[in-house]
Formats: C-alpha cells, sequence, structure tokens
C-alpha cells in the first residue's frame, strides 16, 4: 500500500499529517483523560466556582491617533487585545461570541462581555490566530471582521483551507520561524508553543498551534498565545528579543495534572517573561471562560505573588482591566 501524501513539510513538530510537540516537550493529555478531570470538578466538587456574570467595569475610550514609537493595548477579553499603531490596527485571536463552544447552547460561557463589540472596533488590519481551540479561534467573530474589515489574516498551518471553506478569504499561514510582510512596514514571525489542537476529538493535532512575533521599525511585540512552560521560550528570545511589550497567558491551569503540558500558571508566566526578554508584559487568558478549576481571581493573586518570587516589579508584568487602554513605548 503506497504511504499517504504529506499535507505539510515534514519536521520536528509534524509528520506530515499531524503535528506534535517536538521530543523533549511534554505532551497534551488526550480525551481519556477527561472523565478522571470531570469526575473531580464534578462528583468531588474540587474546582471553583466563578460568577454567573460579571459587570463591565467601564466605557473604554480608545485613542484617535497613536504616535510613531508606541502601541496603545487594550484589553478586550480572554487572548483578545486590540493593538493601535501608527497607522495600523492588530486584533489577536478574536472572540466576541457568549460561549467558546461549537454550540450555542451549551460550553464555556462568558462572565465578562467583551470590553469592545464588534462594531466599536476601528479598522482593523491584521488578524493574528494562534490556533483552532474554540476560545481563540472564534468562527462567528471571523466571518464578522472578514466581512466587515476585510483584514489580513495571519494564522498556523492547517487553518487556511478550513477558514476558506467557511468563507473567509485573505488568509496567510506560517509554519513555526516562518515569516510574513503585512501591511503597515509590519513583519509577523511564527514561534514555537507547547499547545495542542482540536475542535472535535478525530481532528486532534490536524493544524499547527503557535505564538507570533511583530517587528517593526520602531519595535518589537511577542504574542504567546496558549502555552505550557518550555525551553523554547529561550530560543524566541535568543532569536527574535528582546521584546519593547509581550502578551502572555496566566490562567486556564488548574488541576495542574492535567493542564502543565498545555497552559502556564502565573509563577510559569513570569519566568517565560524573564526568558524571552521582554521589557514588559502584560497577562491574559483569566477572567473570561471558565475553562479550568482555579477561582475567578486566582490569576492575579497568584501572579503577584510570582512576582515577588521572582524579583519581577509590578510595572514589568501586571494585567490590565477589562477595557483598560495603556500606551508602551516601543524602541
Amino acid at each position: 500500500m503506497p504511504p499517504r501524501p504529506t499535507l505539510f513539510p515534514v519536521s520536528d513538530h509534524c509528520d506530515g499529517r499531524r503535528f506534535f510537540n517536538p521530543a523533549g516537550q511534554a505532551r497534551a493529555r488526550s480525551f481519556l483523560d477527561l472523565p478522571k478531570w470531570w469526575y473531580q470538578r464534578l462528583i468531588l466538587d474540587q474546582g471553583s466556582r466563578w460568577p454567573e456574570s460579571v459587570a463591565p467595569s467601564g466605557t473604554p475610550h480608545l485613542p484617535a491617533s497613536v504616535p510613531a514609537g508606541k502601541v496603545a493595548v487594550t484589553f478586550i477579553g480572554h487572548a483578545t487585545f486590540l493593538l493601535q499603531l501608527a497607522g495600523l490596527t492588530i486584533l489577536t485571536d478574536p472572540i466576541f461570541s457568549a460561549r467558546a463552544s461549537p454550540f450555542a447552547w451549551a460550553g464555556p460561557k462568558r462572565v465578562r462581555p467583551p470590553a469592545l463589540s464588534l462594531k466599536q472596533l476601528p479598522r482593523i488590519n491584521v488578524v493574528l490566530l494562534t490556533h483552532n481551540h474554540y476560545d481563540h479561534l472564534d468562527l462567528p467573530s471571523l466571518r464578522r471582521l472578514a466581512r466587515e474589515h476585510q483584514p489580513l489574516i495571519i494564522t498556523t498551518l492547517g487553518n487556511k483551507a478550513w477558514l476558506e471553506k467557511r468563507g473567509i478569504g485573505r488568509v496567510v499561514e506560517l509554519d513555526w520561524w516562518q515569516s510574513h510582510r503585512a501591511p503597515g512596514d509590519l513583519e509577523v514571525i511564527c514561534t514555537p508553543a507547547q499547545h495542542f489542537a482540536a475542535r472535535w476529538p478525530w481532528d486532534r493535532d490536524k493544524t499547527l498551534w503557535g505564538g507570533f512575533v511583530l517587528k517593526r521599525s520602531s519595535g518589537r511585540i511577542y504574542f504567546a498565545g496558549d502555552s505550557g512552560h518550555f525551553d523554547g521560550f529561550i530560543e524566541i528570545g535568543s532569536r527574535l528579543g528582546p521584546f519593547d511589550l509581550a502578551l502572555i497567558p496566566i490562567g486556564a491551569y488548574e488541576p495542574r495534572w492535567f493542564m502543565t503540558p498545555v497552559h502556564m500558571n502565573p509563577d510559569e508566566a513570569v519566568r517565560a517573561h524573564r526568558a524571552v526578554g521582554s521589557r514588559r508584559s502584560i497577562g491574559m487568558h483569566f477572567g473570561t471562560f471558565q475553562l479550568t478549576d482555579e477561582a475567578i481571581d486566582a490569576p492575579l493573586q497568584a501572579l503577584a505573588a510570582a512576582r515577588t518570587a521572582h524579583g519581577v516589579a509590578p510595572a514589568s508584568f501586571d494585567t490590565l482591566g477589562f477595557g483598560e487602554t495603556r500606551f508602551v513605548d516601543l524602541n
């Protein structure tokens, strides 16, 4: 029987048809481990309960323009940020739906609404899409963005054809370390992460996961996507850093026996911040959807403790309020 044709380049993280974390990295837990977690969570009641909803903290006020050498960072929720640079706007892993799920009636539900609605967004030039999990690749949001903004969508291998079949165009897909020259003097480089991909049990790891580095003449930004803690952060920093700004996940990490391979806790996030050489980091992936067992405010408390333990100043790694905009200098 002849071998099946390859769909993707064979590499240390792909056999030609499926992707995997390279040798020496932790493997994500399988779907067969879910019953154990569900038993602990639902029967033994070991997880924390989040509030049903949290009221918006205020009305965001976006800058009308951003001067050269700065980026205006607005936290919309989860891993969705609006990045406004001089003459360029970027949206990361946009999810504006009520649930991170294939179903409108079941699955993780938002406890906080998006700090900005889709109709409140300025013109979006570029969308970064790190991987295909429902809390990062939200098809309704992407369809509306494509229809109303026609942005360039930059994503990881395997997602281009999937999106195009669903009517979403202007898609560029990248392998780890590949780069693409985007509008506005922007170079986007796909970076490794330790994670996995799946929207259903039968399509696991048929698409790639990763992060992105944004390089412009005025500075460098790192968007980590989802990842467990791994030595790849050191390589990312040495090859592409140092960074003026890094957006690093700090939530969805309990129980550790299940989540360690794919989601960092705040202590690991602070270590990643130091490994990549970020001058300033902002935490994400918390307080929006209850995906795991920690309390809604646990990531913020644990981040403060981790900063103290590692001698990192609060101004070097903190979080934004939902809807808060902060200007960061780019060197």
